[in-house]
C-alpha cells in the first residue's frame, strides 16, 4: 500500500500519513520477544509504512534497539526515523521492582534530565541503541514539571543540532496540548507529538493548539488516538491515559461505539480517522506488538465511513462544530 506524504513545517523530512509508535514493541503492559517485534516492524514496512517513532523510554531501551536492527537492512534514505530526548537510561544504585508500564525490559531506568548536556547525551546515547548515525526528527520528550528546563536547555541543544544539519526537524511529544502550546509561542519548531489528547473522546487542542500549529505552519503527530485502548475495546480492563479506565469514561465510549456500529463503522476507524482529518496532522501513529495489528490498524484507517456518521457524532456532542471531519477538507481525506 502506498501512503501520502506530508513535509513537517517547513522542513524537506516528508512523513508517511501513517506511522508506526514503538512503545507496544518496548513491552508496553506486556512483553514482546525479539522475534515478534521484528516480524511486526516487517509487516509495517511491507504495507508501505515508512515512518518509525521511539524514544529510550519505551521498553527502557528495548524499542530503539529493536528498531535499529531492523532499519539496518533498509536503504536509510527510504524511511523517516524519529527519537526523543530528556531521559538518560541508568542502572539504579539500589533495586527496583519491574517498571510500572514496560514489562520484560533491561535493568535500565529512565532518569530525567533536559539540560543540554544532558540532551547531548541522551542524542548520542539513543544513537548507539538505535546503531545509527542520525536521526531525522528529535523530539523532547514529556517535560510536564521541567518547562523552564526544557525551553532553556533542551530546546537549545535541539536548535542546534538541527542548525548543524545533525536532525532535519526538531519537536516535543507530550500527552498535553497546553504546555506544546508554550513551546509554539516560545520557540521555532517544526512540529509536535500530541499523544491521546485530540482523539473522539478529547478535543480540548482544538482551542489553542491546533489552530496556532496551523497559524505558524508547525505539523502535528497524532498518537494514541484510542486513548490507551478505551477507544479501541471499551470494555472491562480498558486502558485510559496508560491506567484503568473509569466507568464513565467506558460508558461514554460504549456510547461511542453504539453509534458507530449503527452506520456499520468499527469504533477504531473512526477514532482513527477522526485524529487524521484535522489539517494540523501530518502523520498518525499506531502502535503495534504483532503483525495481526498492523493489518488491523491499516484496514481501519482506510475503512470507508459515511458522513452521516460524523453528523450522528455531532448532534450527540461526541465531536465539537470546530472539528473538522474526513470529506470536509477539499472533498477528501488527506
Amino acid at each position: 500500500m502506498e501512503y501520502g506524504k506530508h513535509c513537517l513545517g517547513s522542513t524537506s523530512c516528508a512523513v508517511t500519513e501513517l506511522g508506526l509508535g514503538t512503545a507496544p514493541l518496548g513491552g508496553l503492559y506486556a512483553p514482546v520477544n525479539d522475534e515478534n517485534a521484528l516480524a511486526t516492524l516487517e509487516a509495517a514496512w511491507s504495507q508501505g509504512i515508512r515512518f518509525f517513532d521511539t524514544a529510550p523510554q519505551y521498553g527502557n531501551g528495548s524499542a530503539e534497539r529493536r528498531l535499529g536492527a531492523f532499519l539496518k537492512a533498509k536503504p536509510r534514505e527510504d524511511y523517516v526515523l524519529a527519537t526523543k530526548v530528556g531521559r538518560l537510561l541508568r542502572i539504579p544504585d539500589q533495586p527496583v521492582g519491574e517498571d510500572a508500564y514496560y514489562k520484560g525490559t533491561p535493568p535500565e531506568r529512565p532518569v530525567f534530565d533536559f539540560s543540554y548536556d544532558g540532551i547531548m547525551r541522551s542524542f548520542e546515547e539513543s544513537l548507539t541503541r538505535l546503531d545509527a548515525e542520525r536521526v531525522d526528527i528529535l523530539h523532547i520528550h514529556d517535560p510536564d514539571d521541567h518547562y523552564t528546563a526544557a525551553i532553556d536547555g533542551a530546546y537549545k541543544a535541539l536548535d542546534s543540532l538541527r542548525a548543524q544539519g545533525v536532525v532535519k526537524a526538531v519537536g516535543a511529544g507530550m500527552n498535553q496540548s497546553e504546555m506544546l502550546t508554550r513551546f509554539a509561542r516560545d520557540g521555532v519548531f517544526d512540529c509536535f507529538l500530541l499523544a491521546g489528547r485530540y482523539t473522539l473522546l478529547e478535543q480540548g487542542a482544538l482551542q489553542e493548539f491546533l489552530p496556532l500549529c496551523e497559524e505558524r505552519g508547525i505539523s502535528v503527530i497524532a498518537a494514541g488516538v484510542y486513548n490507551s485502548g478505551i477507544l479501541a475495546d471499551p470494555r472491562a480492563n480498558a486502558k485510559f491515559n496508560y491506567a484503568d479506565a473509569d466507568q464513565t469514561l467506558i460508558q461514554r465510549a460504549l456510547r461511542i461505539e453504539g453509534i458507530c456500529l449503527e452506520h456499520g463503522v468499527p469504533l477504531k476507524a473512526a477514532a482513527m480517522q477522526f485524529a487524521a482529518a484535522h489539517p494540523a496532522v501530518a502523520s498518525t501513529l499506531t502502535g503495534a506488538r504483532m503483525p495481526q495489528e498492523i493489518e488491523e490498524n491499516i484496514a481501519m484507517y482506510s475503512f470507508p465511513i459515511p458522513v452521516d456518521l460524523w453528523a450522528a457524532l455531532r448532534e450527540d456532542g461526541v465531536i465539537v462544530p470546530a472539528a473538522p471531519v474526513p470529506g470536509e477538507i477539499s472533498g477528501l481525506r488527506k
